[in-house]
């Protein structure tokens, strides 16, 4: 249960990658393998979500606490903060957003598609590259001693 912030941030990791190679497909209008990227990047976004549910449970069993404490001193705590208030509260739109995305592609509601895919898009990657960065800056650059 150690490794979930890994497994975790591997998963947000492999799904900005995903979303980038995806949003290239449909820029070359290679629409199956837009399609392909874009489901496993959802399947991958949802198995984060699951692994880092997991992840809190297990925390909260072990220390009483939900959350893993920031040990950044100085000019960097706001940074981290600021951070992780905009990356926690875009992660709740997400799953939402890639859902209704998601949904009208597959129905090829081409034009809906398009128009939520146009939020969904950044929003979606900016979860999943803040949230790699926000388990270097917890797990690797200021771990607890």
């Amino acid at each position: 249960m150690d490794s979930l912030p890994l497994v975790n941030a591997t998963l947000n990791a492999l799904s900005a990658l995903l979303l980038v190679v995806g949003f290239s497909f449909i820029k070359k209008k290679k629409i199956d393998w837009h399609r392909r990227c874009m489901k496993l990047a959802f399947v991958v976004s949802m198995l984060f979500l699951v692994g880092y549910l997991l992840h809190k449970v297990h925390l909260h069993d072990t220390t009483g606490s939900y959350t893993t404490q920031f040990t950044g001193e100085g000019a960097i705590r706001p940074v981290y903060y600021s951070l992780l208030i905009s990356h926690v509260f875009l992660a709740m739109m997400v799953p939402f957003l890639a859902s209704i995305t998601l949904f009208r592609g597959l129905k090829l509601q081409v034009e809906k598609h398009r128009k939520i895919a146009r939020v969904t898009f950044p929003i979606w990657l900016y979860v999943s590259i803040t949230g790699v960065l926000v388990y270097f800056m917890l797990y690797q650059w200021y771990p607890v001693s």
